[in-house]
Formats: structure tokens, C-alpha cells, sequence
């Protein structure tokens, strides 16, 4: 059976695909990059690379914590290696993933491209185009910072900033996106600390991860406190 053409389509043209009627259809609310910025991006980066093995150490980064995933893990082996503070690293993987999840949220919603502009090498690959805020540095610094209260060894200060430069050194964000991430990480990992040791909380964890005693302030270990 033959189709009849679409006569709003050209000859010799396609007719649009359904994806690219929804991502038409999608409602944008892009925040735009100011031109000092790329140039800002661009300088940074150039300087970066002139670090040696600073590209390969970003690649590396960047695997690590694609999706949170690297950081996940390290707070499944807490878990395990650690028993007697196994609700803790309960507490890092849930809110290192709802970092993860809130990045994806915002970006949906702000949908800022991520940098594409000749002055700038773009050094991995990605799995979307949207930029703001940056994913890496947002579960990133939920999980220095919640991983560094429950072992008591502050791995925020050297952690956060190497992540955040690496996503420059590959050219994925802009500065702004990697400042946010950070900004974003650093609410959830405040909302999960303040969140955990409630008692609507514990009460719907496993008894195996529940703290000692439930209500606010209840489960604080002496690491947590410095």
C-alpha cells in the first residue's frame, strides 16, 4: 500500500521525527553563557593542560564519577569493611544518588547546552548535552562531604576542587556549572546530615541501618561533630 506525502513536507525532504517534536515541544528555560565567560573557560583550560597528566586524571575522574556511580560504590564497601557504621555509609550512598538525582532535575529544567565553541577542546565524551549545573561536581561534593563526617578525614578540600578543574580541563562546563554543582552537592549533603537520624526516616530504613536511637541529633558520631 502506498502513502500519500505529507504536503507540508518539501520534496526531497524528511518529515521531522517524533523525538525532535518533543525536544521542539520541551519548554526551555536556558540560562545564556556570557562571552567572558567561554573566554574565561578557555583560558583556564589552557593553562590546566599544560599540567602534565592533568587530561589523563581527568578522564579518570570523569569515569569515576559518571552517574556517582565510583562514589557509590566506595560507600557499598563502607558499608561492608565498616559494619559498625554501616547506617553511615548507608546515609553517603543515598545522598551522594540524590545529589546525582537533583543535578539531573535542575538540568532539565534550566537545559544550558554544554560548550561548543573553537577556543574550547572538548576531551570526553557525555551523556546529554545539558550543562547546568554540573553533575560530577554536585555528587561529588555530597560525597566528600558526607564520606569525610562518617571516616572523620576530611577529603573535601583536595576532592571537590580536583573534580571541579577536571571538568574545565575537558571542556564539559563552564565555570558557572561547576560553582553550582558544588552549591548544589553541598545543600544535599546538609539536607541528608539533618535528614538521616530523623525518626521518619529510620523508621522506614532496614533495622540493620537504623542508628542506635532515632529523633534529630540522635545518631551524630564524634566524627561528624569536627
Amino acid at each position: 500500500m502506498s502513502s500519500t506525502p505529507d504536503p507540508a513536507t518539501p520534496a526531497g525532504a524528511s518529515a521531522p521525527s517524533e523525538q525532535s517534536e518533543r525536544e521542539a515541544a520541551a519548554p526551555s528555560v536556558e540560562i545564556p553563557v556570557p562571552t567572558g565567560e567561554v573566554r574565561l573557560l578557555s583560558a583556564v583550560q589552557r593553562r590546566l593542560l599544560r599540567v602534565p597528566g592533568s587530561r589523563e586524571a581527568a578522564v579518570l575522574l570523569s569515569h569515576v564519577g559518571e552517574h556517582a556511580l565510583g562514589w557509590m560504590a566506595v560507600a557499598g564497601a563502607g558499608m561492608v569493611l565498616d559494619p559498625a557504621r554501616r547506617g553511615r555509609w548507608a546515609m553517603v550512598g543515598v545522598g551522594t544518588f540524590g545529589a546525582h538525582a537533583t543535578s539531573v532535575a535542575v538540568k532539565r529544567v534550566v537545559r544550558r547546552r554544554r560548550p561548543a565553541h573553537p577556543s574550547v577542546t572538548v576531551g570526553v565524551g557525555t551523556p546529554s548535552t545539558l550543562s547546568f549545573p554540573s553533575s560530577h561536581a554536585t555528587s561529588t561534593t555530597a560525597f566528600a562531604l558526607l564520606a569525610g563526617a562518617v571516616s572523620g578525614v576530611p577529603i573535601a578540600p583536595a576532592l571537590v576542587p580536583l573534580m571541579s578543574a577536571s571538568r574545565l580541563v575537558l571542556g564539559v562546563h563552564y565555570p558557572s556549572d561547576v560553582l553550582a554543582g558544588v552549591a548544589v552537592g553541598t545543600g544535599c549533603a546538609a539536607f541528608t546530615r539533618a535528614a538521616w537520624p530523623t525518626e521518619l526516616v529510620q523508621r522506614v530504613l532496614p533495622e540493620s541501618l537504623r542508628d542506635a536511637a532515632t529523633g534529630p541529633g540522635a545518631a551524630e558520631n564524634p566524627e561528624e561533630k569536627r
